[in-house]
């Protein structure tokens, strides 16, 4: 597995956080701690990028649904773009693909309408 890796970039509709190399139980507090430093207004959306994430277990879960919980808190959206295959398949295992809106790349998801 690969160490995480994460960048954040800003988009018309709000801020892109990219994920690279293993969300798990020994790196999900690295996304922790930054979620709640991303500044959100409402009606933005908050983009998680994992097309580079190679693993993700439990505590990434977790991780994500604490980045939903900071989006919430600030009235605004959020979405998971590029979301592999395996962790595609935990999300709808667990029914976490019903609360997230899940987008093919981060193009699209930073696409305004």
């Amino acid at each position: 597995m690969n160490p995480l890796k994460i960048t954040t970039r800003d988009a018309a509709t709000g801020p892109v956080v990219e994920i690279f190399g293993a969300l798990d139980h020994a790196t999900a507090a690295d996304l922790r701690a930054l979620i709640p430093t991303i500044a959100l207004s409402p009606g933005q959306r908050l983009v998680l990028d994992l097309g580079g994430m190679d693993f993700c277990d439990s505590s990434g879960i977790t991780a994500l649904i604490a980045a939903r919980s900071h989006a919430q808190a600030a009235q605004a959206d959020i979405t998971l773009a590029a979301v592999p295959a395996n962790t595609r398949r935990v999300l709808r295992i667990v029914g976490l693909d019903q609360i997230f809106t899940l987008h093919p790349d981060s193009d699209t998801a930073t696409a305004t309408h």
